[in-house]
C-alpha cells in the first residue's frame, strides 16, 4: 500500500523511527488497537528520545507483560529512505517494510510492504488469510493516512 505525502522524506522519516508500543505507537486506529489490549498511545509529535533506532533494536508491538513475544526487530535502516521490521524467530514470519521515495522537493511517496507466511495447513491458511487481509488493510490504511495527517501538519 502507498500514499503521496506533501513533503520530503527528511519530514516524514522522524516518525517511522518512533513507531512502536510504548513509543509513538503506529499512527493508526488507537481504539482498535487496544480493543486487543496492545496498549497503544499514538503521539502527534516527534520526540528526541524515540529517534534513537539502530539495526537490532527491537520494536515492541502491544505490552511486555500480556504479549511478550510481539516484537519486531530492525533488519534495515536507511535513514530517509527505508525502514524493514521482522519478527526475531527463524524464519521470520512476519516482515514489514516502510519505502520512502521522494516524487520531487517537496513530495514523497511512502509505500508499506507487508509479508506473512502463513501455516501449511490449506484450511488453516484460508482462515489466517480471511482474516489478516481485511484487518491488515485497515489498520495500514489508518496508518499512511495517519503518518501523512502528522507530517503535514508538521511541515506547513
Amino acid at each position: 500500500m502507498a500514499i503521496t505525502i506533501d513533503a520530503p522524506p527528511d519530514a516524514i522519516w522522524p516518525w517511522l523511527r518512533q513507531l512502536g508500543q510504548e513509543r509513538g505507537g503506529f499512527y493508526s486506529y488507537e481504539w482498535a488497537e487496544n480493543l486487543v489490549g496492545l496498549d497503544i498511545h499514538n503521539t502527534d509529535r516527534i520526540v528526541p528520545e524515540w529517534q534513537d533506532l539502530s539495526v537490532g533494536d527491537t520494536i515492541r508491538l502491544g505490552q511486555a507483560d500480556r504479549f511478550p513475544d510481539a516484537t519486531l526487530e530492525v533488519v534495515e535502516l536507511d535513514p530517509e529512505r527505508a525502514l524493514v521490521l521482522r519478527t526475531p524467530d527463524q524464519p521470520a514470519w512476519w516482515v514489514w517494510s516502510f519505502t520512502l521515495e521522494p516524487l520531487d522537493d517537496r513530495t514523497t511517496r511512502l509505500l508499506v510492504r507487508s509479508r506473512i507466511r502463513l501455516p501449511g495447513n490449506p484450511a488453516v491458511r484460508i482462515g489466517a488469510q480471511s482474516v489478516l487481509d481485511p484487518v491488515t488493510f485497515v489498520m495500514t490504511y489508518g496508518m499512511l493516512r495517519g503518518l501523512r495527517e502528522r507530517t503535514e501538519r508538521l511541515t506547513k
